[in-house]
């Protein structure tokens, strides 16, 4: 039989998801079979619009290996998994001549645990197990939250929480749920056959496709205890999170709530000595973290060096003394003794971590008014790390609609610890770059204007000038604004002066969830929506409801977040431009995804306003717009106004 060509599989395709086939779309497919037959590796830039889901998809699936997609958004896994995957298949199965199994696969601490559910949770309390249900009062929020979960898991059939619907609380959640250390094993626990985690791992391994996020493939990579299956091609979306979700998953952490959880929770497992022992030591770790102060830590101060040592020395003494419970009326022992190994495993890992103190890592401290000090500690880079394990013995695809920063790959290319395009050598993994464009017209559909007689925004106090050009601005757009602010307190700021000064509505983040908020914001053009980081990246509202993004100020990391100024540093002592290389591909990063929320669809029209001049005058200015879509650039700020009038005036036309 004649083997179907990808031109006509991705044809059947796009025509089953109702959507209109594209120049890029097409190369991008081509580009993957390519790396999948030739087992190497792409990095493909797709912008907005693409249809990029379908790019890799459909050459993944006509291939017949298997392959993991791993996303960042549960939104895009969701997509994937209930619309893209089910339809395509079906699109593509009369040519195929079968039909690809398709699974979700998440970390254990996702899905309901039954026996936490049934069992109860081992607690600190005297009384050793905890009916949870019993001690929320029913009228409670938690207790409506946990009688809720018990009646839905009667119904659920996979207890993944992103099934339920409302969602409910961490705190709720984490009264029915188990981490993968603190899991007791199928074999060994009651409800193994009937586990939800278990089944989805099941399904995962009978899969062709198995749908991940990156948090789960960095646990798969950095633990060596294989979580995903087999696969011969793995397919990385959203690539532009990967590093940052890779660290996340390496960094570890000590604080003294945790430390004294552990203590308590080891007490009745061990004798009395070495609980002892491990108590004294979370005392003085308590101690040295009353005065702690926030700041990396370049050195281990001798207090803590010392504390650190005898909560590693002592938790290793409890890891090996843990036995049967001397309190002969705890019920459920394997599930104590689970939990408490689970605590104090963890504390003895960070301990451990800081006190061999590696040149790789980073530590230091962080203080919460609510929570008190946190000792944190991270890698200097993971770079190292996904070369080894990413790129080894199977074809790897990374796609975003932001991977070439200042122009190429290059950049995101080393912070996944590959080299230069092209270059080759031994252990260095061979890759290729494609951008394959936008089917956007950018300079005709989007203006980048930049408020060049702004002053320069300073670290701390308010902006007269720019409340005054950003009030201008959304008046002139009659609402219709996005505003992406570097902090929480510009976006407070500006939304607390704004409301007083204008009549539109604006939502700021944090007041709703941000799923209500981004609502709200669609179904009226003249609200406006402000806040920070996740609106960065997480807002879709295609049409006349956003016509403006405004950006306070380029949003370089702080000068004292610790992770980032060490990584900087460490460029620079290896010769490198430490600001170019950190904070301005940072910057250019979020940058780039923030003026990807304007055009979402063929018929947007609108300006991205950028309120800090630096884009217009510094150095980094054009590495920064080279990375941002191609619109037509201006300072002029009258032709800004007058352009938002205009669009304004042209939607109020159509009736929206």
């Amino acid at each position: 039989m004649t083997k179907p060509s990808l031109p006509d599989l991705l044809h059947a395709a796009v025509s089953a998801v109702g959507g209109t086939e594209r120049p890029g779309q097409v190369a991008m497919a081509e580009a993957v079979a390519e790396a999948i037959d030739d087992n190497s590796h792409r990095l493909i830039q797709a912008g907005t619009g693409t249809g990029k889901s379908l790019g890799y998809l459909v050459p993944a699936l006509a291939h017949g290996e298997r392959v993991v997609v791993a996303t960042a958004t549960l939104a895009l896994q969701r997509q994937l998994v209930e619309r893209d995957l089910p339809r395509t298949v079906e699109a593509l199965h009369p040519q195929l001549r079968r039909r690809p199994q398709f699974a979700m696969l998440k970390g254990r601490s996702n899905y309901l645990c039954l026996h936490r559910l049934h069992e109860g949770a081992p607690q600190d309390e005297e009384e050793g197990l905890f009916d949870q249900f019993e001690a929320a009062t029913p009228t409670s929020k938690l207790g409506k939250d946990l009688l809720r979960l018990r009646d839905w898991a009667d119904e659920t059939e996979t207890g993944d929480r992103d099934d339920l619907t409302p969602g409910v609380s961490d705190k709720a959640w984490s009264q029915i749920s188990v981490s993968s250390r603190e899991c007791l094993g199928a074999t060994k626990c009651a409800y193994g056959a009937e586990c939800f985690a278990e089944a989805a791992r099941e399904r995962a391994k009978l899969a062709d496709v198995v749908v991940t996020n990156h948090a789960l493939l960095a646990i798969d990579a950095i633990e060596g205890a294989p979580v995903l299956p087999q696969h011969e091609v793995l397919i990385v979306d959203e690539a532009h999170e990967l590093v940052s979700r890779v660290t996340g998953v390496a960094t570890g952490e000590l604080t003294p709530g945790q430390v004294n959880r552990a203590v308590k929770r080891a007490a009745k497992l061990v004798d009395e000595k070495t609980a002892d022992s491990l108590q004294t030591a979370s005392e003085s770790f308590e101690r040295v973290m009353e005065l702690a102060l926030p700041g990396r830590l370049e050195e281990i101060p001798e207090d803590l060096g010392y504390a650190l040592m005898a909560l590693r020395d002592a938790a290793r003494n409890v890891i090996s003394a843990i036995g049967s419970t001397r309190d002969k009326s705890v019920h459920d022992e394997d599930a104590v003794r689970k939990q408490a190994l689970a605590a104090v495993e963890s504390v003895h890992g960070v301990a451990e971590r800081i006190t061999n103190g590696s040149e790789y890592d980073v530590v230091w401290y962080e203080r919460h008014d609510r929570f008190g000090a946190t000792l944190r500690v991270a890698p200097l880079s993971v770079s190292g790390l996904l070369r080894e394990k990413l790129f080894e013995d199977r074809s790897v695809v990374l796609t975003s609609a932001t991977l070439k920063l200042g122009g190429d790959f290059n950049g995101v290319a080393a912070s996944l610890g590959l080299s230069p395009e092209g270059v080759e050598g031994d252990d260095v993994p061979l890759w290729k770059g494609l951008d394959v464009g936008s089917p956007f017209d950018y300079p005709k559909q989007g203006i980048l204007y930049v408020a060049k007689h702004l002053a320069t925004p300073g670290r701390e106090g308010t902006r007269g000038d720019m409340m005054d050009e950003l009030a201008e601005l959304i008046e002139a757009a009659g609402g219709r604004t996005l505003g992406l602010f570097s902090s929480m307190r510009g976006a407070k700021a500006a939304a607390e002066e704004l409301r007083g000064r204008l009549d539109n509505p604006i939502l700021l983040q944090g007041e709703e969830t941000l799923g209500e908020l981004i609502k709200a914001f669609a179904a009226d053009p003249k609200t406006c929506l402000f806040g920070t980081l996740s609106l960065w990246q997480g807002v879709d509202v295609p049409g006349p409801s956003c016509q403006l993004v405004v950006m306070d100020r380029i949003p370089f990391p702080r000068p004292d977040d610790p992770l980032m100024s060490a990584r900087q540093k460490s460029v620079e002592e290896h010769g490198g431009n430490g600001f170019m290389a950190v904070a301005a591909t940072h910057a250019a990063l979020l940058m780039a995804q923030g003026a990807g929320r304007l055009v979402r669809a063929m018929g947007d029209r609108g300006v991205v306003a950028v309120l800090d001049p630096r884009l217009a005058t510094a150095r980094y200015g054009s590495f920064l717009r080279a990375t941002l879509p191609d619109f037509w650039y201006t300072t002029d700020r009258n032709q800004a106004r007058r352009s938002l009038a205009a669009i304004d005036a042209s939607a109020q036309a159509d009736g929206k």
